[in-house]
């Protein structure tokens, strides 16, 4: 078994971050640059080694803000590693297990976690097996927002050349399972398609986001989804647009997001729809909906707390100035006012 201390590599093992019956994964610095740290993957079963080997072959060449990159692969080493970023936070499954993730942040982390596995699709990769405990949220996320361009990571991509194996063969040999229990395995397959879970077809992209579907879910209310409840029946804070997003992605086969990047717009549009419902709210009760403190009707952003009123912004393109919503020329320069979006 790995101690710490142990050379692996060009690296030394320094702290334990979890693993169990078929490998583990431990922290580890360059036995030279002591400042240099990844995360090393060890099997501790030789059965194991084949699922090492696959995630190696499988994100070698996937250099993406939003995917785990790989930094060093020696199958044949004694013991064999995997060298991954070491990413300091925690999993998405500990955030949701604060029960601290609003709406907001779950939309921002899965625009991530989609944004990674489409370059992975588009590499031909499927990752197979996205679940909380795959997506890695880095510490910078609490201070600079998870909005933050590659703060959320997605790893083990350990199935994501198995897709000519059965499910259930696959599933077993999955890096991310602390053991062979039965309650582990059915814990995995909640996030696996109907179309795989029955055997009647492989794996393709789509598998992956009905997986983002379920976890979308848990980030909302903090349980997986069962029968045709959807987010706002259990969290009614939820917002109900996302409830649309997540039926689309947590369906059959032909009623599934075709694509991440469908996936990604079906949550930018509910995002908008979410400011625009929040830009009437504001109009017709006069107050800011953030600081609710009193805001003019024609005020496009809080005089107060700065906060976005409308989901437009009607802006000057020659002098950058903000004119009232009548207005159809500026008032400092005269030129003809045009609408520009902005960012909600």
């Amino acid at each position: 078994m790995p101690q710490q201390g142990q050379r692996v590599g060009e690296y030394v093992l320094d702290e334990p971050l979890g693993g169990g019956t078929f490998g583990q994964v431990w922290r580890a610095r360059h036995h030279v640059w002591v400042d240099q740290l990844v995360a090393i993957k060890i099997p501790t079963d030789p059965q194991y080694l084949r699922n090492l080997q696959r995630e190696g072959l499988a994100v070698h060449g996937l250099v993406h803000p939003n995917v785990a990159r790989a930094i060093a692969f020696d199958p044949y080493a004694d013991p064999p590693y995997l060298a991954m970023e070491y990413v300091p936070g925690s999993n998405l499954r500990a955030l949701i297990q604060t029960k601290s993730v609003t709406s907001a942040d779950a939309v921002a982390i899965l625009r991530q976690v989609l944004a990674g596995l489409k370059h992975a699709h588009g590499a031909g990769i499927v990752h197979r097996d996205v679940k909380p405990e795959n997506v890695l949220i880095h510490e910078r996320a609490k201070t600079e927002g998870y909005a933050t361009e590659g703060v959320v990571k997605v790893t083990d991509f350990g199935l994501g050349r198995a897709a000519s194996e059965g499910a259930m063969n696959s599933i077993a040999f999955s890096a991310s399972m602390n053991d062979p229990k039965a309650r582990e395995l059915a814990g995995t397959l909640d996030y696996m398609p109907p179309e795989v879970r029955t055997g009647g077809a492989q794996a393709d992209g789509r598998a992956d986001l009905y997986a983002c579907g379920v976890v979308l879910y848990e980030m909302l209310t903090g349980e997986r989804p069962a029968g045709t409840d959807v987010p706002s029946d259990v969290n009614p804070k939820s917002p109900r647009q996302l409830d649309d997003v997540f039926r689309r992605a947590y369906a059959r086969l032909e009623k599934r997001f075709a694509s991440a990047e469908e996936f990604i717009a079906a949550l930018n549009g509910s995002a908008a729809t979410s400011a625009g419902v929040r830009a009437a709210a504001a109009a017709a009760s006069a107050t800011c909906p953030q600081c609710r403190k009193h805001v003019g009707p024609g005020d496009q952003f809080c005089m107060h707390c700065g906060i976005q009123l409308t989901a437009t912004v009607r802006r000057c393109a020659k002098c950058g100035a903000y004119p009232d919503a009548s207005d159809q020329y500026c008032i400092f320069c005269g030129e003809t006012i045009t609408p520009q979006l902005a960012v909600t």
